[in-house]
């Protein structure tokens, strides 16, 4: 009980002081985090980071097209390689074919 009542009182608190902040705080808030994120260095940082987890989804896709469980996938749904390919690849946004599903 005396934890719950800690809680409520923490949001109380939080609320008061966030809402005294009011608006205005919110909107400078929001304006330096969009400054941050739009600074060059953030971009190349995030621009590494996108790289490399398409490099590591393309080798963890190719690990698994090379494994038995992965063998079995492609036997068991009755699909060829191009068309799993060009699912899979859709959901890492490089689609290399314009069919739909």
């Amino acid at each position: 009980m005396r934890g719950k009542l800690m809680f409520i009182t923490g949001l109380a608190a939080g609320f008061v002081l966030g809402s005294r902040a009011g608006r205005e705080k919110y909107e400078e808030i929001a304006a330096n985090a969009k400054k941050v994120w739009e600074h060059p260095t953030v971009q190349e940082a995030a621009g590494v980071a996108q790289a490399q987890a398409n490099k590591l989804y393309t080798e963890g896709k190719e690990r698994l097209d090379q494994s038995k469980v992965g063998q079995k996938l492609h036997a068991s749904s009755g699909k060829s390689d191009s068309d799993l390919t060009t699912t899979t690849d859709s959901l890492a946004g490089s689609s290399s074919s314009s069919s739909t599903y």
